[in-house]
């Protein structure tokens, strides 16, 4: 006696429906940064009240946005394995030409911001040319082309500072122009700029490739992704977001800017994207972690000041921050490779 498999064969596929997983919007290490992030401000709300109060939070998030801004662009960068450590005179560069562009010729302010990007999209691109096809480590790359925007940059100041910068920048994040619902306009369009690369990251065939790319650039060369343009693209979009985070740089200060515009913020940026948890080595990384160590870097320079204790102290906490998010990468990546 024969039995007919055929119709069971038949319905078969019916119901071995293929489904990608994905992993969970966030990770245990955001989750954890989002729970210290948590305590040091119920922390600070104790000892400090004033921490609490708009007029505290609102000028933390105004300082929070061009570094995690910026961080966006470099944890693109990092996941391919590379590091970027121009942003300081990049973004120095930037906005001297856009203030000089308010100041001296008048120019209407979305005009120069988009020069602005403009401008820091050329950087980035510069970047990323020389660092896709030159074959040279990216940080020997970019600490050269600091040095070289930076002596642009001089050349523009002309060893004076720019003075009577517009109050049209008001609209990214000072006074009552600056904000909606009580939320630093800068603040919100980094927000959307995060979700917009969290989703291309985690969504799009690009954003794999880019970890792909981090993970082992040979074999994602041999699987047909074209490594070079987009490494290049992961630059460009570093620049792009320089430069508009140059324009909050200087909503954030006074009517002056000087030659310290820039000055450490390549630091501030990499801190905030390694502590959020993308790896150094390529790979791995998560925008929303980056905003999340940038908050937290943030939150500890401004709670230092606020209770009065010596500023050198923001910097020892974020290095203990620093080392202990490589470390935590640097074990979880020798269990990997053991399992």
């Amino acid at each position: 006696m024969t039995i007919d498999t055929s119709a069971t064969a038949e319905k078969a596929p019916q119901h071995a429906t293929a489904r990608r997983i994905l992993p969970p919007p966030l990770t245990g290490q955001e989750i954890v940064l989002l729970g210290v992030v948590a305590v040091l401000w119920m922390l600070l709300g104790l000892f400090t009240p004033a921490f609490l109060t708009p007029g505290s939070i609102q000028p933390l998030l105004v300082a929070v946005a061009p570094i995690a801004l910026i961080g966006v662009g470099m944890t693109f960068v990092i996941i391919t394995a590379g590091i970027d450590v121009s942003v300081g005179g990049a973004i120095m560069l930037c906005a001297v030409v856009t203030a000089k562009m308010l100041v001296n010729f008048d120019v209407p302010l979305l005009v120069a911001v988009l020069l602005s990007v403009v401008l820091g999209t050329l950087l980035g691109v510069i970047n990323g040319v020389l660092t896709a096809y030159g074959r040279v480590h990216a940080i020997i790359i970019t600490f050269g082309t600091a040095n070289i925007f930076q002596f642009f940059a001089l050349r523009v100041f002309g060893s004076s500072t720019v003075n009577g910068i517009p109050s049209t920048l008001d609209v990214f994040g000072r006074g009552e122009a600056g904000r909606t619902f009580g939320i630093p306009h800068s603040f919100a369009i980094t927000l959307a700029i995060v979700a917009l690369a969290w989703w291309y990251l985690r969504h799009s065939s690009g954003g794999r490739n880019l970890f792909a790319i981090g993970s082992n650039a040979q074999a994602a060369r041999l699987a047909g992704i074209k490594v070079q343009p987009r490494v290049v693209m992961a630059y460009a979009v570093t620049g792009a977001l320089v430069g508009l985070g140059s324009c909050f740089i200087l909503a954030s200060g006074t009517s002056t800017l000087d030659q310290a515009v820039g000055s450490g913020r390549e630091l501030a940026v990499i801190a905030a994207v390694v502590i959020g948890g993308t790896s150094i080595l390529g790979g791995r990384g998560s925008v929303i972690g980056t905003l999340l160590g940038a908050l937290l870097v943030q939150t500890v320079t401004s709670g230092v000041t606020q209770l009065g204790w010596p500023s050198q102290l923001a910097n020892l906490f974020v290095g203990i921050f620093i080392i202990v998010a490589v470390g935590t990468d640097l074990l979880r990546e020798r269990a990997r490779r053991r399992a």
